[in-house]
C-alpha cells in the first residue's frame, strides 16, 4: 500500500511525538476529526494518521516484548500502519467509542494476523504449547482449583528447572484478544465485536447474548486464576505497565512475571475452551 513505508520508517520502538503525548498518554481526537456535518478529506485522514503514529509504536512496543528477537519491528509497525489506516477507513462515532480505542484494537488485529501470515512459531513450541494448556485443564478439574507449578511440573513429567523453561519457550504462543475468543464460541462469526460492544441497542438480541457469554466466560476465567496471576493481567492489561515494572511493584523478576503472565493466560484458554465446548485456537 502506498505510503506505507514512509510512515512505518518514521516510528522506532523509541519514538515519541510531543505533540501528540501528553505525560506518557495518548491524546484523543475524535470529536476533532469526527463529526456528523463532514467527512474526512485526504488531508485529514494524513494527519490523523500522523497524530496516532505513537499508538502504533506502543502496541508493537507492548506486543514485541513476548516476541523472539528474529521478529522484525519495522514488519509489525508496517502492519500496524494498516491497521491504522483501516480503522480510519472504518471508525464509525455514532458507536461512542473514542477514535483511539478503536485504532488499537484494529492496529494490534493488524500485528496479529501479520504473525499469523508470518508462521514464526515452530510447530514444536505450539506442541508444547497446547500440552501446558491442556495440563492446566485437567488438573484444574482433578483438583478442584488451580494446579501449582510443582503439581504441573509433576504431571508433565519436568523438574522445576525444566518447567520454567517450558514457560519462558511458549510465552510467545500466549496472544489472545477478545475478537478471537468470541469466534471461537459456538455460532461466532467475523462481524466487528465494536459492533456488539457500542450497539445502540437495536443489536440482535442472540448477538448481545453471545457477547454476555463471552463476558461471563472471561470474568469466570480471570477470578479462578490465582491471586499473583490475577494481579500481573490487572496491572499488564488495565494498568499498561511493562513486565519490568510490574516487576519492580510485586518484588520479582521481569522473567518471572512474564511466567506469571504465561501461566494465567494459558489457564484462561484452557477455562474458556473447555466451557465454550470447543478448543480455543492459538491466536499467533
Amino acid at each position: 500500500m502506498t505510503g506505507i513505508s514512509s510512515f512505518s520508517g518514521d516510528i522506532s520502538c523509541g519514538y515519541k511525538t510531543a505533540s501528540t503525548m501528553e505525560n506518557g498518554v495518548l491524546k484523543d481526537y475524535t470529536d476533532i476529526f469526527f463529526n456528523a456535518e463532514e467527512t474526512l478529506t485526504r488531508e485529514k485522514r494524513q494527519e490523523l494518521i500522523i497524530r496516532y503514529t505513537p499508538l502504533i509504536r506502543y502496541v508493537v512496543e507492548k506486543m514485541s516484548a513476548r516476541l523472539p528477537g528474529h521478529v522484525s519491528c519495522d514488519d509489525l509497525m508496517s502492519a500496524g500502519v494498516i491497521g491504522l489506516m483501516d480503522a480510519v477507513e472504518k471508525f464509525d462515532p455514532s458507536k461512542n467509542i473514542q477514535f483511539k480505542t478503536y485504532a488499537e484494537f484494529r492496529i494490534r488485529g493488524a500485528i496479529l494476523d501479520e504473525l499469523r501470515n508470518l508462521d514464526w512459531i515452530p510447530r514444536s513450541i505450539r506442541r508444547k504449547s497446547s500440552e501446558l494448556e491442556q495440563t492446566y485443564k485437567r488438573l484444574e478439574k482433578e483438583l478442584g482449583r488451580p494446579a501449582e507449578d510443582e503439581e504441573a511440573a509433576n504431571a508433565l513429567g519436568l523438574d522445576m528447572e525444566e518447567f520454567y523453561k517450558l514457560l519462558e519457550e511458549t510465552r510467545c504462543v500466549t496472544f489472545m484478544d477478545i475478537d478471537a475468543i468470541r469466534r471461537r464460541l459456538p455460532d461466532g462469526n467475523d462481524e466487528d465485536i465494536f459492533d456488539l460492544i457500542a450497539g445502540d441497542g437495536s443489536a440482535d438480541p442472540f448477538e448481545q447474548l453471545k457477547l454476555t457469554d463471552i463476558k461471563r466466560l472471561v470474568v469466570d476465567a480471570i477470578e479462578s486464576l490465582p491471586i499473583k496471576e490475577r494481579l500481573v493481567l490487572s496491572l499488564y492489561y488495565y494498568e499498561e505497565l511493562t513486565m519490568k515494572e510490574i516487576g519492580e511493584i510485586m518484588g520479582y523478576t521481569e522473567s518471572r512475571i512474564s511466567q506469571l503472565h504465561t501461566k494465567a493466560i494459558l489457564r484462561i484458554k484452557a477455562h474458556i475452551s473447555d466451557n465454550a465446548g470447543h478448543a480455543l485456537y492459538d491466536i499467533a
